[in-house]
């Protein structure tokens, strides 16, 4: 299999999935992944002012639009020209379309300069790629002082991993959600990396997604997730999410 092979892979998968109306107007997370969204988005609204972003992958779910109402300049990028369609439309929607720009490109190709970003983000689209390819580009196109931030699956939960199993056409055949030396090997590109990881017992919530108090079932399990991930580390790996925020970004053979 070559690069070029899975990234057509990727694109024909990605244009079909937003070019349906129930992709176009779906959210990216499930309703129990409220509290990593939360995270996230609150990591990068306290830093959007006066900063340059790039969004890696902008398609349901984007925080594009978000990060430019709150000062942001952001270039998205997508695989997906489908993705990158609706995306401009939105922008101009939203009046953001002066503070956004969206480009059709391979995550681990970047046509863009090295050090010209202060934030990169991305929600689902690490477990897609080649990693290596990926944080060498990453770690060229943040500038020195930069962060990134990313929401990714993990795959280590044997429940989880059933389920994946059971439904194959929800997924690319290429995806890998991290395991636990992907996460060790992200020090090899970054110099501070700290790795927060949600939800083991609030995926019982689902049971009680449509049900009226599905919003303090879900925040009470979020609690106990808490405190078994920091009382009993070794769960950690068997999250469904982790959000890894990155800094420090050494330049390639550093």
């Amino acid at each position: 299999m070559t690069t070029s092979d899975r990234v057509d892979r990727e694109r024909e998968f990605h244009d079909k999935r937003f070019g349906s109306t129930e992709a176009r107007q779906g959210q990216s997370f499930y309703a129990i992944d409220a509290p990593s969204r939360e995270f996230y988005e609150s990591f990068l609204g306290e830093r959007a002012e006066r900063s340059e972003v790039l969004e890696y992958g902008c398609g349901p779910g984007s925080l594009a639009y978000f990060l430019a109402h709150r000062g942001a300049h952001v270039t998205g990028i997508d695989i997906s020209s489908v993705a990158i369609e609706h995306a401009r439309e939105r922008a101009e929607t939203e009046g953001v379309a002066d503070r956004t720009r969206f480009e059709v490109m391979d995550a681990e190709d970047l046509e863009l300069p090295d050090s010209s970003f202060d934030l990169v983000c991305g929600t689902g689209i690490l477990h897609h790629l080649d990693l290596d390819r990926a944080f060498g580009q990453l770690t060229r196109v943040l500038k020195p002082e930069g962060e990134a931030i990313f929401v990714e699956p993990l795959g280590h939960n044997p429940a989880i991993n059933l389920f994946r199993r059971l439904t194959p056409d929800a997924r690319t055949e290429d995806e890998h959600p991290l395991l636990q030396r992907d996460l060790d090997s992200v020090s090899a590109s970054f110099g501070r990396t700290e790795f927060h990881f949600f939800h083991l017992t609030t995926l019982l919530a689902m049971a009680a997604r449509n049900r009226p108090r599905f919003d303090t079932v879900l925040r009470g399990l979020a609690r106990v997730d808490e405190r078994i991930f920091r009382a009993l580390p070794p769960a950690r790996k068997h999250a469904w999410m982790v959000v890894m925020v990155l800094a420090q970004p050494r330049a390639a053979g550093v």
